[in-house]
């Protein structure tokens, strides 16, 4: 009886012990002890509230209307910076995206084929989401009010009316993000940065007088692959055209040489 009895506690103990572990409230801790970003746990899925398309047009934005001036000036982006690409959550994923054909988007890491980008990225949410780096990155679509985000989606459709409290919030945001990545005291090329940032993006952030647009300071010029095409083929139709005319001057003279040989035998063959 008394084996018995020692038996039982035991294993009374270790029910204990394991639903302790499984409980909602460990699980919770657990998951809080992560990164920011993470939310909570269903059925064992991260829950990220950070937008993908969002954080994919703030890089955009980043790549053609900043990175030109910081690459003409040789400048590396810090990594304080919210900018540097190790920030981006989905940097990696996204380097990870190929566009094969036009209807055809290829996972990197599974090499799995998709119709769609967003069925792409539905395939790294439910399959590849253990590779994100959760850690040290942030989300960029946080930045996104500072880059004009909205107006970049939005381009082409009707003007939204402008906020008082959200343009000087956006502004705020932008100037401290121009103080974290330019600092005007790290000398004359950060200076130079740290002002064409205020004016590409912090100044378009007001409600007030002739509303400036984004961006005014230009962007990367895209290389048209059209214009390329049409190119090519000029030169290629060109070179054919040349080569006709060749080829024909070259014949008319060969014809020209059998004619003369001709008459001239013919006359020799004449009777006096």
């Amino acid at each position: 009886m008394k084996k018995m009895w020692v038996w039982h506690h035991r294993l009374f103990l270790l029910c204990i012990l394991c639903g302790l572990c499984f409980s909602p409230q460990f699980t919770r801790g657990y998951a809080d002890s992560s990164a920011g970003r993470i939310l909570n746990q269903v059925g064992g899925d991260h829950q990220i509230h950070c937008s993908r398309e969002r954080s994919r047009t703030a890089w955009k934005i980043i790549q053609e209307y900043l990175m030109p001036f910081v690459e003409k000036e040789k400048y590396h982006i810090p990594r304080r910076c919210r900018f540097h690409p190790d920030n981006d959550i989905y940097r990696d994923q996204e380097q990870h995206k190929f566009h094969t054909d036009i209807n055809e988007w290829q996972c990197g890491y599974c090499k799995k084929s998709f119709y769609e980008e967003k069925h792409l990225d539905q395939h790294f949410d439910n399959r590849h989401s253990n590779l994100l780096n959760l850690n040290d990155s942030q989300c960029l679509a946080d930045v996104c009010g500072a880059l004009h985000c909205d107006h970049e989606m939005s381009s082409g459709s009707k003007k939204s009316k402008c906020n008082p409290s959200a343009a000087a919030r956006n502004k705020h945001l932008c100037e401290s993000l121009a103080d974290s990545c330019f600092p005007i005291n790290e000398g004359p090329v950060t200076s130079r940065l740290h002002e064409l940032f205020l004016h590409q993006f912090c100044d378009a952030h007001s409600c007030t007088g002739s509303r400036q647009q984004p961006f005014s300071r230009g962007r990367r010029k895209k290389t048209n692959v059209f214009y390329i095409f049409v190119s090519i083929l000029l030169v290629i139709l060109l070179l054919l055209y040349y080569l006709y005319i060749y080829l024909y001057q070259r014949g008319m003279k060969k014809e020209t040489q059998v004619l003369k040989r001709i008459s001239q035998t013919s006359r020799k063959k004449k009777p006096s």
